[in-house]
């Protein structure tokens, strides 16, 4: 899972290279994607980056075509992010060949064993949401007042 994931970390960095854009700013515009149109304040919620930090985000995707801002109608204050829907495609183009290479892994597991593998997905992003939400309140713990915080030893097989 930890190969997976950094493997992952590795294939989101060659697609932002490629895109010409950072990879937080593509993580961003990942979370924009997967949100919805949000206000600022909302992707600062869900990334835990400062509103300031958010709006150099946003700027750079402007000016790369990849967002718009968008003004609520029913309140010209409230501005919401937006994915530019061209860019989706454009971005998307650089993921096809992750796409191809795991409908090759998924073809071969049964529609039980995807079941249960799409399971052990959907908890696992729970336990991670969990995990975080911890983690980020050791933030607002004194650092002499935090837990002692050890790995378990894993026993490995053989």
């Amino acid at each position: 899972m930890r190969r997976s994931s950094a493997q992952g970390v590795l294939y989101g960095q060659t697609v932002a290279n490629v895109a010409g854009i950072a990879n937080s700013d593509l993580e961003c515009m990942d979370i924009l994607y997967l949100e919805g149109r949000v206000t600022a304040g909302r992707l600062a919620e869900v990334t835990g980056l400062t509103t300031g930090a958010i709006t150099g985000v946003v700027d750079r995707l402007e000016k790369a075509g990849l967002v718009r801002r968008e003004r609520d109608d029913a309140d010209r204050r409230k501005v919401f992010i937006a994915v530019v829907p061209e860019a989706i495609e454009r971005i998307g183009q650089f993921y096809v060949p992750m796409q191809q290479a795991m409908e090759k892994v998924f073809g071969g597991y049964s529609d039980a064993e995807l079941r249960l593998l799409l399971r052990f997905a959907n908890e696992g992003y729970k336990g991670v949401l969990a995990a975080t939400a911890a983690l980020k309140g050791l933030l607002d713990t004194p650092p002499e007042k935090r837990p002692d915080l050890k790995l378990k030893k894993l026993r490995r097989q053989p």
